[in-house]
């Protein structure tokens, strides 16, 4: 305890010391005004309207039977729309948001994609109090939150440019413009607290995190550097409040413009595509694969007629490089695969049971449409029910026609169903499910309990602590699991 309220004595006081001393007398950067008059008038806010659907009528409001109030509101409602009830009637709803000019002279204006979504009506609102109605949305993008605006000016507007995020580093100063709480222009200044952030916004996660007040309605604003470029696009907080807290993400400056360049001219965004579903390598997972934790990416699943199935891509294969780049965790292969040239030939290694082998894969474009999922079949009524076996603390039937239609699992899915699931055994704490199918055991396909049986007992004889499983759900997503003894 004492240590500990040491401490905290110690550190205003060493903070007192380090500020009276010259060396440690700068607390933040030199004024950015000189730099921040230059760029206030490239950064707008934007404005949007649409019109929502209102909700059924009032009911008539409740008065005295026979009070002189009763034939004066019965009048007026059913004037308003009969039946005593006020019909339901459209309201205009309205937001705010920020954006930034990249081209003044074409008027091309960047925002995120969420400010703009569902607008029936965009007005871009500059420093000097004009304002021009967006004529086009050029482009969206959602898995990126970005959008491309056009507008007609009357005369060459303030435009920025953007720098490279990639040279940013954690600890670099910049700067926030932006429309916060409708407020209008509003700067302010923080450093990069860390880059490459994962929020699970979305499958190409990539921000730069920083420490610069970033509020509701800073969305679209752009993040310079002290060079006054473009270094980020801010987009999301982590508050419990709703306020700044200190930590905001941008989406990074070199991401931005690929996604910006491809929208001008192709009013979309065109993304690499492999067809396979991926995992990250679990210490368990990376024992039973033989592979460091944390290495590559193991494939689940491989879609059918995908890129990758006519490469030769298995489930179970851990992929080590993309067109000669390492991946070096799960989320940055799709990365890789986005940015990839549609139709371009590249070289993937993979690790398949313990060997590496190189194989060529052609890159296809990314759809965004998601299949429904196949309906189920007619139930069969008149099929016995199979007798159950219980491993690793799961009762498991072979999968039949009944269980399929019961589950919704497709026909050529083959393996053994998870019934009731002992809540002390070690598959329990993997989140292994009631419905799920066990369709592999040390990558080899498994249609009785027997089977697993003796998969397992090939592990023990090995001296291994755990089996490997692949597993699939109703939905088709597979995954791999590894069970410990």
């Amino acid at each position: 305890m004492r240590a500990a309220m040491a401490s905290l004595v110690l550190a205003p006081v060493l903070a007192t010391a380090l500020a009276g001393s010259p060396a440690h007398a700068q607390r933040g950067p030199e004024s950015v005004a000189p730099i921040a008059e230059k760029l206030i008038d490239a950064v707008v806010n934007i404005s949007t309207s649409q019109v929502a659907k209102g909700p059924e009528g009032v009911p008539l409001p409740q008065v005295p039977k026979g009070s002189p109030f009763e034939d004066f509101f019965e009048d007026f409602f059913n004037k308003k729309g009969g039946g005593g009830r006020v019909p339901p009637q459209d309201r205009k709803v309205s937001s705010l948001g920020s954006g930034f000019v990249i081209d003044g002279a074409e008027g091309l204006v960047v925002t995120n994609n969420h400010v703009i979504e569902g607008a029936d009506e965009i007005i871009v609102n500059f420093h000097d109090g004009s304002k021009l109605k967006v004529d086009k949305v050029l482009g969206r993008d959602t898995k990126a939150d970005l959008a491309l605006l056009k507008v007609t000016p009357k005369k060459p507007l303030v435009s920025v440019k953007f720098g490279s995020s990639a040279n940013v580093k954690v600890g670099d100063w910049v700067m926030a413009i932006g429309n916060p709480f409708g407020l209008g222009g509003t700067l302010t200044v923080g450093i990069i607290s860390a880059k490459q952030r994962d929020i699970n916004a979305g499958p190409y996660d990539d921000f730069l995190q920083t420490d610069a007040a970033i509020n509701k309605g800073n969305s679209g604003g752009p993040l310079f550097n002290m060079q006054g470029e473009v270094v980020g696009v801010n987009t999301a907080i982590i508050s419990p409040t709703g306020g700044s807290i200190g930590i905001g993400f941008a989406v990074p400056a070199d991401t931005v413009t690929a996604v910006i360049s491809q929208l001008k001219e192709f009013g979309q965004v065109k993304r690499g595509w492999l067809g396979v579903k991926i995992q990250s390598i679990s210490e368990d997972i990376g024992e039973s694969l033989g592979v460091p934790e944390n290495t590559g990416a193991l494939v689940a699943g491989v879609t059918p007629d995908s890129p990758a199935a006519k490469a030769g891509v298995e489930a179970g294969d851990v992929i080590l490089k993309f067109d000669g780049k390492d991946v070096t965790t799960m989320r940055g292969l799709p990365k890789l695969v986005a940015q990839s040239q549609i139709g371009k030939a590249v070289d993937i290694e993979i690790q398949r049971q313990g060997q590496k082998k190189t194989l060529s894969v052609t890159v296809g474009m990314l759809d965004d449409e998601e299949g429904n999922p196949t309906p189920a079949a007619e139930e069969k009524k008149d099929e016995a029910p199979p007798a159950s076996s219980t491993v690793l603390g799961l009762s498991l039937l072979p999968l039949n026609d009944e269980m399929r239609s019961r589950f919704g699992f497709d026909a050529k899915v083959k393996g053994l169903i998870v019934g009731d699931i002992d809540p002390s055994s070690a598959a329990a704490s993997k989140n292994i499910r009631q419905g799920d199918v066990i369709t592999e055991a040390q990558q080899e396909p498994v249609a009785t309990a027997k089977d697993l049986e003796t998969a397992i007992e090939k592990v023990k004889k090995t001296g291994g602590k755990s089996v490997l499983l692949l597993v699939e759900d109703a939905k088709g997503d597979t995954r791999f699991v590894a069970i410990p003894f």
